[in-house]
């Protein structure tokens, strides 16, 4: 190891499965892969902790794993949070800079940014994001770094996403039962973004749709930045408990069915072909055609995208957005959901596969570990975390303060 390398982790903290991946930073911000680690979920739903006992064991065996593989023993970790617990807003700030004469610096930023994060967030919520989406000087928009630029006015839009304060802290709680350091809680969609997301499609405009266990994450991107984050509180286990209900099966066996013989689209089933179905109780095994649990499938899959849509509308996007949508997350790899999500969405779909770490194994290419190469990224992107975030405007300025380090 180089004496500019360091060691990133992270730990993608699912409702259905804790996925942990170790990489090394060669200095140059490329992330080479060492480790990785994954566990059932337990103690968890909905993104939050619900048995902290539980959620510590997944989280231990899950990272152990990992280390075991990269002969590392790992202190730190940048993890994920998601939710319908997380909200996000948007908010404008303006300043006046320090003279005409004197070229915009970092104070100058980290001012501006602090007055658009000047919003009323209720004792019970954190910031977890300041997300800078474009500054305007002296009138003259669209720019994405001031620094060094002339003029008198500074404006700033940015994208906050805020947490429960309980849901937050459970999660760090958990991780420090671990005897680990939280460096960075990071917006799971985000995570996902950075993995799968290029420069070019946010610029032309570009919606991440992360099919989870029991939520789907949205985010929206055009003009080059992050313009909505949005939780739906449904996923793919769903879809699970639908087909048990609707086959009269265990869940073990519903999800056995849902990965071996799914679809997310009737019409793309062979009505001719049969599947075995050991219902629940023990009673004798059924053949059913695939046709009856595609239509199970697809009302479920539909509704979930069409809630995605909804939080898509409230981005307030332009006519077009050119890039269309990236479908990620476990909840996508049913055969049909691409053609599905082209007609409940109306724009162009393509799935996202994980990239940007060297060395990553074939398996990991997949949608459904999008988020854990997404937090190692954003690790090496933005550094160290701080070893304890500060509270309130204290903790908020620092928080400024280390974003503007990192990007500038």
């Amino acid at each position: 190891m180089s004496d500019d390398s360091r060691i990133v982790t992270a730990i993608d903290i699912g409702t259905t499965s804790i996925r942990a991946m170790i990489a090394e930073s060669d200095g140059q911000g490329e992330p080479v892969f060492m480790g990785y680690g994954i566990a059932p979920a337990s103690g968890m739903k909905r993104g939050v902790v619900v048995n902290m006992e539980k959620a510590v064991e997944a989280i231990t065996k899950a990272v152990e794993d990992a280390e075991l593989m990269a002969s590392v023993h790992i202190e730190s970790a940048v993890a994920g949070i998601a939710g319908d617990h997380v909200k996000s807003i948007n908010s404008h700030g303006v300043v006046g800079t320090s003279g005409a004469d004197i070229d915009i610096n970092e104070k100058d930023v980290a001012r501006a940014i602090e007055a658009a994060s000047a919003v009323a967030i209720p004792t019970d919520r954190e910031i977890i994001h300041i997300l800078p989406q474009e500054y305007t000087i002296d009138e003259q928009t669209g720019i994405k770094n001031p620094i060094g630029m002339n003029g008198v006015r500074l404006e700033v839009e940015v994208h906050i996403v805020t947490a429960a304060v309980t849901s937050a802290r459970n999660i760090q709680r958990s991780l420090e039962k671990c005897e680990i350091n939280s460096e960075h809680l990071v917006l799971q969609a985000l995570a996902s973004s950075y993995a799968n997301i290029t420069n070019e499609e946010e610029d032309m405009g570009v919606v991440l749709i992360d099919i989870g266990g029991d939520i789907t994450d949205v985010a929206v991107f055009f003009d080059g930045s992050i313009r909505h984050t949005g939780v739906v509180p449904i996923g793919g286990k769903n879809v699970t408990n639908d087909i048990t209900i609707g086959l009269r099966t265990t869940m073990a066996q519903a999800e056995s069915l849902k990965l071996t013989y799914g679809s997310s689209l009737v019409s793309s089933v062979d009505p001719d072909e049969m599947m075995e179905v050991v219902t629940a109780g023990g009673r004798d095994a059924r053949q059913i055609s695939r046709n009856v649990l595609a239509t199970i499938i697809e009302p479920r899959m539909e509704e979930i995208l069409s809630l995605a849509a909804r939080e898509i509308k409230k981005a307030n996007p332009p006519e077009s957005l050119t890039s269309g949508v990236v479908l990620t997350g476990g909840g996508v790899l049913l055969p049909g959901t691409v053609a599905l999500a082209e007609q409940v969405l109306d724009m162009p779909v393509r799935i996202g596969v994980p990239s940007g770490i060297e060395g990553l194994p074939e398996n990991l290419m997949s949608p459904d570990a999008s988020t854990v190469v997404g937090l190692i990224k954003y690790g090496i992107m933005n550094g160290p975390g701080r070893e304890k975030p500060g509270k309130g405007l204290k903790g908020l300025f620092r928080k400024i303060e280390n974003w503007i380090s990192n990007n500038f």
